[in-house]
């Protein structure tokens, strides 16, 4: 069976500086990923690349099989790739539900929809008329994971899930992947909290100044193995 996303030796630049160099992954439906790796390591330009908001200098993205690496962003949308950006990019001056309502401009078929999102995040429905600039970080971040969902992904790309939330509302947020995988959504997220990914991970890949360094099952490695591989510490993995 093919991967529900493979990403074969893809390369991407920031002018002349060179951010992701030949990575590849693959991700089987039901699984999560995580890539991890300190900030610069090319871990967000790796996602948008395969969102298609950053083009690539080489390399492919395949979804399902079908090769999508030329294709727009709204065309990955529709054909099953959604991303939650690092920052979460909300419309501040909509309500909860207009920017819920923006991720169905180009939405797939499937279970997701705002009723459902609601029934995610309970807090939600009560407050759907209020702006999002009067929203916390944390539910301004359940907001952009609600976007995402209603375009009903078969892959949902998370950057920086955990970026500037208190530890509480993190376990908040990652409490919900067990939903969203039950629902046949795989999740490639990026994260800078090793302990986290750790935990939830089917799969982790270390990036050190745009390369792998590290990836695999993360019950393959020792701690001692994935801070040398996160901070480029001697022998690494790949």
């Amino acid at each position: 069976m093919a991967p529900v996303l493979e990403v074969r030796s893809l390369t991407a630049d920031h002018g002349r500086l060179r951010a992701v160099s030949e990575v590849s992954l693959r991700l089987d439906a039901g699984e999560v990923h995580a890539v991890i790796g300190a900030n610069g390591a090319g871990k967000s330009t790796l996602l948008r690349a395969i969102a298609g908001l950053h083009p690539p200098a080489s390399g492919t993205v395949l979804l399902d099989g079908d090769d999508v690496t030329r294709h727009p962003p709204e065309r990955r949308v529709a054909a099953g790739l959604s991303l939650v950006p690092e920052g979460r990019r909300l419309f501040a001056s909509l309500t909860v539900e207009e920017n819920l309502l923006v991720g169905t401009h180009v939405a797939r078929p499937g279970p997701w929809d705002l009723e459902r999102v609601y029934d995610l995040f309970g807090w939600m429905r009560d407050r759907r008329r209020q702006r999002a600039e009067h929203l916390s970080g944390g539910e301004q971040q359940a907001v952009a994971i609600g976007r995402a969902l209603v375009a009903n992904p078969k892959v949902l790309l998370l950057d920086e899930l955990s970026l500037g939330l208190s530890p509480k509302v993190v376990r908040d947020m990652y409490a919900t992947l067990p939903r969203l995988l039950a629902e046949g959504v795989t999740v490639l997220l990026v994260e800078q909290d090793v302990s986290q990914a750790v935990r939830v991970a089917t799969r982790i890949h270390c990036l050190l100044e745009g390369r792998t360094t590290l990836t695999g099952p993360p019950a393959v490695f020792t701690p001692a193995q994935i801070e040398a591989a996160y901070f480029g510490l001697g022998k690494t993995h790949p």
